[in-house]
């Protein structure tokens, strides 16, 4: 069902067409951040001449992928500058979220707006039946765009935990069904079953590149990402760039030891230390909630429940807090960046106000001469994972990455092999003579 999509650069060649992608990605980058700009502002921010930077606009307006948005006038002499903007249309991504009690597909455009979103709150099925759940999913999604859209499609991300089949009594998941996910491959059955180039990222890290593209990261260069779900997740933005880490599990705080719980909801252990997932998770507050009378079996009853049991809410809420103190600071201390982003699947008042008992807790809790890192709720609440992996495939035909300069993926990978870049299509290619 993928049709070959645009691409910009070759990726292949003489070492002036790897600076002409490599230019022509900083640009795109460029006008992602700063929403609109001016030629003579993305000439300043790419470093090139005002004519080098006016040849890559007109190819990449030819291309499709940036448009005019009129005329800025500053009240300076001369004509008012044209001010230019990624094109919405230009790309799109799909993104899937896979969750150990959910599943999220989104499509969204080359600005970062979604298009459509279907979603299933459900624990998480065998892997075939999610995959034919999800291929049908991304085929409803792609049938809302034009026909002649279907072609700027980049590719599919996934965002998943690497680990689904792990820490399900802490969880408080059944075991059988989710032990056949240890050793799937999700990338491949997605790619064989839809046709589209398939990229899969840690779940937390996925959430944090959509922080990153659309969300603070557009102002800020460094930051911790939290994502409060049925676990706990988190990312690493490092000098404007997400962090993969060995394994592609950098920023999994969900690890990270905590002392045990001390509300009678959770379960009894004898261990000196639990880890983090046990304490602040949404797992924890649904147990919490059950032991209080509550009949919730999963996401889909989560608002209404909390919403009819605010004292329950805010004990567990209490343990979260007290939970993360520990965990942030040593993350900022390794990491000495200066802002934490934290986003959840709970609902925005439950989360303000975690934000807030954490900002103070931490504030309390810093040592002589160091500051408490700004903490800051993030954009994209329940749709993060998908909207973050929706703009994986985005990130890996648009971005810019040094190793283009050599003709190779940041991964270390030659640019052609795999799924690194946007495959040849004649009507939309941009020329990198």
């Amino acid at each position: 069902m993928g049709d070959a999509p645009i691409k910009t650069g070759n990726g292949q060649g003489s070492n002036s067409v790897h600076v002409r992608q490599f230019n022509e990605r900083v640009i795109l980058a460029a006008l992602r951040r700063m929403g609109q700009a001016s030629k003579a502002d993305i000439a300043r921010h790419a470093s090139l001449t005002n004519n080098a930077a006016g040849v890559i606009v007109r190819e990449l307006e030819r291309a499709g992928l940036i448009r005019e948005e009129g005329k800025k006038r500053d009240g300076g002499r001369g004509q008012p500058a044209t001010m230019l903007s990624l094109a919405p249309e230009g790309a799109y991504g799909i993104g899937v979220r896979i969750d150990r009690r959910s599943i999220e597909t989104i499509l969204i455009d080359f600005a970062g707006n979604p298009i459509g979103r279907r979603l299933h709150a459900i624990d998480l099925p065998p892997p075939q039946r999610a995959i034919d759940l999800i291929t049908q999913d991304i085929e409803a999604l792609v049938d809302q765009l034009p026909l002649a859209a279907r072609r700027r499609v980049a590719g599919v991300g996934v965002a998943a935990p690497y680990n689904l089949g792990a820490w399900l009594e802490k969880l408080d998941m059944p075991t059988a069904q989710f032990h056949a996910w240890d050793n799937f491959d999700i990338a491949a059955a997605l790619k064989e079953s839809t046709g589209y180039d398939v990229v899969a990222e840690n779940d937390g890290t996925a959430a944090a590149v959509a922080e990153l593209f659309y969300g603070h990261g557009r102002k800020i260069d460094d930051f911790l990402y939290l994502f409060i779900g049925p676990a706990i997740g988190g990312g690493i933005v490092l000098g404007g760039q997400y962090v993969r880490g060995t394994t592609g599990n950098a920023g999994d705080v969900a690890m990270m030891p905590v002392s045990p719980s001390r509300l009678a909801s959770a379960p009894q252990t004898s261990r000196s230390a639990e880890i983090l997932l046990s304490r602040a998770s949404i797992n924890a507050l649904m147990r919490h909630l059950r032991y209080h009378g509550a009949d919730i079996s999963g996401l889909a009853d989560l608002a209404k429940t909390t919403a009819a049991m605010p004292e329950a809410v805010n004990e567990w809420a209490e343990d979260c807090v007290d939970a993360l103190i520990v965990p942030i600071l040593s993350a900022v201390a390794v990491l000495d960046v200066p802002v934490v982003v934290i986003d959840s699947d709970l609902d925005r008042t439950i989360l303000d106000e975690i934000i807030h008992w954490l900002q103070w807790r931490l504030t309390e809790s810093m040592p002589e001469a160091r500051e408490a890192p700004r903490l800051m709720r993030g954009y994209f609440s329940e749709d993060a994972g998908a909207i973050g992996a929706a703009s994986l495939p985005l990130h890996l035909n648009f971005s810019p990455f040094a190793a283009i300069l050599t003709g190779k993926h940041a991964s270390g990978r030659d640019e052609t092999a795999g799924y690194t870049t946007m495959r040849r299509d004649e009507r939309f290619e941009v020329a990198s003579n």
